[in-house]
């Protein structure tokens, strides 16, 4: 398919898209109407152009703040996170979706940030979702973002299912015995860059921190992207780096806080921090501090294996968090560097 062709075809599909979405809201004209009442009823105003029908999601209700004005009065951590435990008490958790608290009327949804590309559009990137929503400890209080401006209304939908996945890394090593220090890793800088942005999920780099106090050892991870990453908000374009924190209680041999985060860099910010480390950051007199938003939090007794786990999908599909639990690449990955370096050989020595 040459270049032209293909850009006929995706502009086919993108018709076909809108075509498909506009009959969709025109045969859910009831729904949106009783719904737009229900809104109202809360203090939510929405017009037609309030509802959008999305193939990965299904039909949904934009504004402002939506999400809390219907879930209705709770308590917002100091963090801005909600007690699972309290939605789910309100609205049960999906049996059928990840990531959803079903109503009668309505499906409150996990934060976008937690889709393929941090994109509201897409669908939930694997698995992290499916493991938080599915976690159940004793002892442990969990605690997510929603997706505050949107809702999905269309409550008798199937869900969207995209078969991939993304697997942990073993990892067995002692907590207690991890010395503090730092590490950046980064992808093999002899691959041309178009292929280490596929295999590495366009990550620039994974840095990593531990420290140790008063019988504590914190840990600190940072996956910052490659520039073509940005999402927008309210009309301004941010880099976005997943950012990841956990306290490890060397007497009680276990987790006893994890928390998950969305910085948010300008340009400036983001050319800045992407080749510094933590304590770099530290130490430089204007050091860079991101917006930041809280996406979870697990406070309770958290075993190693658990907290290994959904660092990896988390940071899903990215093979650095794997090389730095297991201290190597997933094999998928090792196989195609290896056929990636040995045609650059051949094409750069000619044929024998």
């Amino acid at each position: 398919m040459t270049d032209q062709e293909h850009k006929e075809w995706l502009m086919r599909y993108l018709e076909d898209m809108e075509r498909f979405s506009r009959e969709r809201l025109s045969a859910s004209a009831d729904l949106i109407a009783k719904f737009t009442a229900l809104a109202a009823s809360n203090g939510v105003n929405l017009s037609t152009d309030s509802f959008e029908y999305i193939q990965t999601t299904g039909i949904v209700a934009k504004a402002q703040g939506i999400a809390k004005a219907l879930l209705g009065p709770i308590k917002i951590e100091r963090d801005g996170l909600l007690s699972f435990k309290e939605i789910a008490s309100r609205f049960p958790p999906s049996t059928y979706s990840e990531g959803c608290f079903a109503g009668p009327d309505f499906i409150l949804m996990a934060h976008p940030c937690y889709r393929r590309g941090m994109h509201p559009v897409n669908n939930w990137a694997p698995r992290f979702i499916d493991l938080f929503w599915r976690f159940d400890e004793p002892g442990v209080e969990k605690y997510i973002a929603l997706d505050e401006d949107r809702v999905r209304i269309d409550v008798d939908g199937l869900g969207y299912f995209e078969a991939d996945t993304w697997y942990g890394a073993p990892f067995d090593q002692d907590i207690r015995n991890i010395k503090p220090g730092i590490a950046k890793l980064r992808p093999p800088l002899d691959i041309e860059s178009r292929a280490a942005s596929y295999l590495f999920a366009n990550t620039y780099c994974l840095d990593i921190k531990w420290s140790e106090s008063d019988g504590i050892k914190s840990f600190q991870a940072l996956e910052i992207k490659t520039e073509d990453i940005r999402i927008e908000i309210g009309g301004q374009h941010y880099f976005p780096a997943r950012y990841l924190h956990a306290e490890f209680d060397i007497a009680a041999n276990c987790f006893r806080h994890f928390d998950g985060a969305i910085q948010l860099f300008t340009n400036e910010e983001y050319l800045h921090r992407r080749d510094s480390d933590f304590n770099m950051t530290l130490k430089n007199p204007a050091h860079i501090k991101a917006r930041s938003s809280k996406v979870f939090k697990i406070n309770g007794p958290l075993k190693t294996a658990s907290w290994v786990e959904f660092c990896c999908h988390f940071y899903t599909a990215n093979p650095l968090t794997f090389e730095y639990f297991s201290g190597e690449y997933p094999r998928h990955v090792t196989e195609s560097l290896e056929r990636i370096r040995s045609n650059a050989a051949q094409h750069t020595n000619g044929p024998a």
